[in-house]
Parts: structure tokens; C-alpha cells; sequence
């Protein structure tokens, strides 16, 4: 099954969670952000899919390797393969309020000050999760709906 018919992903307006694992470290280039490292280990990207096509049109965009750069994490998603996706159904932006809870958590950290936020006042939404969080993570943002990623097309 290729990302465009993808039947679990709703078309329905929603907040979701990209996951990566990086295995080895790995510097890209950022927009303004510039060049940033990652180190090895388990990546989050929150953001919202409010426009046409809702979820599923964001996150088919985020899962193609060959698409123009235009979010921050576009640089990332060109590189590196969603390992997972969590997602919650809602007309409401969730990512400033999951962001901020992530952030609460015991050993999530913001490596990139200003990553996926510069439409709001966020410190980021973008974070660093040790592997043993996942639960703590999930429960905390009231257990969203699981998704591996799709194959590629």
C-alpha cells in the first residue's frame, strides 16, 4: 500500500506526532535555524493539520522523501523515515499544549530552540524522548491514536 491510499489516515482535521530514531548522529541544514546535529536516539515532532485534506494530506506530505522544504521539518522528513505517528482527531490545535506537556516530562529536552514554532510562542515542538518515556509520553497526551508509518510509494 503506497502514503497516497493510506485509509488510516483521516481526513479529518487533527494533532499528531512524527516519530524518528536516529541511529547515528546526523547534522541538517534548517532554514534560519541553520545547521543542527542530532545525536542518536528517539525524535518528536508535534504539529496540526487543520487545512483541506486534514491528517491525511499533512501527513502523506510529511512522509514523501522528494517534496519542496518549506516547514523545518521538511529538512528532517527529507532525510530521515517516520518511524511512527500518533494522532488525535479535533478541530482544536492541540501542539502548543502537547508540546508543553512533553516538555514537563522527566528527560525530554528541546535540542533546537525554535524547531516547528515559529507560528506561535512555543520554545519549540520538537524533542529529544528517551526510549523508556514512550508510555509516560503516550499517557500523557491521552494516549492518541498509534500509527506505524506507511510504506513508502
Amino acid at each position: 500500500m503506497s502514503t497516497r491510499d493510506d485509509p488510516d489516515l483521516p481526513a479529518v482535521p487533527g494533532t499528531y506526532v512524527l516519530w524518528f530514531s536516529i541511529a547515528a548522529p546526523l547534522s541538517v541544514q534548517v532554514g534560519k535555524l541553520g545547521m543542527i546535529t542530532m545525536s542518536h536516539g528517539m525524535y518528536a515532532y508535534i504539529g496540526s493539520a487543520q487545512g483541506p485534506g486534514g491528517l491525511r494530506s499533512r501527513l502523506r506530505r510529511h512522509l514523501r522523501p522528494d517534496k519542496p522544504i518549506h516547514w523545518h521539518i521538511d529538512a528532517v522528513t527529507a532525510l530521515v523515515p517516520v518511524k511512527a505517528i500518533w494522532f488525535e482527531l479535533s478541530p482544536e490545535r492541540l501542539e502548543c499544549a502537547w508540546g508543553r506537556t512533553l516538555a514537563a516530562l522527566p528527560g525530554v529536552t528541546v535540542p533546537f530552540r525554535g524547531f516547528g514554532s515559529s507560528d506561535c510562542q512555543c520554545e519549540s515542538h520538537f524533542f529529544s524522548v528517551p526510549a523508556a518515556a514512550m508510555r509516560q509520553v503516550w499517557e500523557a497526551l491521552g494516549q492518541p491514536v498509534i500509527r506505524s508509518s506507511p510504506p513508502e510509494a
